[in-house]
């Protein structure tokens, strides 16, 4: 026989048993939200992209230029900036505003770090234009598998290596500009720099496959 101490405890755990997650809203809904006048919708994917950008970022503003600016204040900034702009993208696929976001804190990084090494931003270099696509550069180059693997690897090199990937590769500066960012006396320099690095990254991307 059940006593009536026994019932509460039996229908609490029940009920807890069919209690179900709240559903996660998706991006696509969120930006359906926002161009319909929803604020609140800006919030929300502000705290949905916020901290992976910030895990991304991290490492990716070199030595030199993280005097002027953190990584954290470089991304909200960032993002605060890519916001005002949300109501002209397009989202075409899965993750292209991820990719969008990505690719304006890559253009910022890349201001900061010209900025801190006092040159005018190049125009030959200059990738602004990709910030709308949703796709970055490099992604576009190796595809989102590969990219996945690219992370990975560059995250195993040591930290001079990684600058020099991020700095060519990535910020796409001149090796000259490679050179000051590194310390290295020459173009030269930083060319064999960069080279050596890809050559590791490389050989860590193979690993991963």
């Amino acid at each position: 026989m059940m006593n009536g101490a026994d019932r509460p405890n039996r229908e609490a755990k029940a009920g807890t048993g069919s209690r179900q997650a709240p559903e996660v809203e998706s991006t696509v809904d969120l930006l359906a939200r926002f161009r319909a006048g929803d604020r609140s919708a800006v919030d929300a994917l502000f705290q949905r992209y916020l901290p992976p950008l910030r895990r991304w970022a991290r490492g990716r503003l070199p030595r030199f230029a993280r005097d002027l600016l953190e990584t954290e204040d470089v991304v909200q900034e960032t993002m605060v900036h890519a916001f005002r702009r949300l109501d002209q993208f397009e989202f075409r696929h899965d993750g292209a505003l991820h990719a969008y976001l990505r690719q304006a804190v890559v253009n910022r990084i890349r201001d900061e770090v010209r900025k801190a090494q006092r040159r005018p931003l190049s125009q030959e270099l200059d990738t602004h234009d990709h910030e709308d696509q949703g796709v970055s550069p490099l992604e576009e180059a190796i595809g989102q598998e590969a990219l996945e693997r690219y992370e990975q690897a560059l995250g195993r090199l040591r930290d001079e290596d990684r600058q020099a990937v991020v700095l060519r590769v990535e910020l796409g500066l001149a090796y000259a500009e490679v050179a000051q960012g590194l310390g290295k006396n020459s173009a030269d320099a930083a060319r064999m720099a960069v080279a050596r690095a890809l050559i590791k990254l490389a050989a860590e991307m193979e690993a991963l496959e």
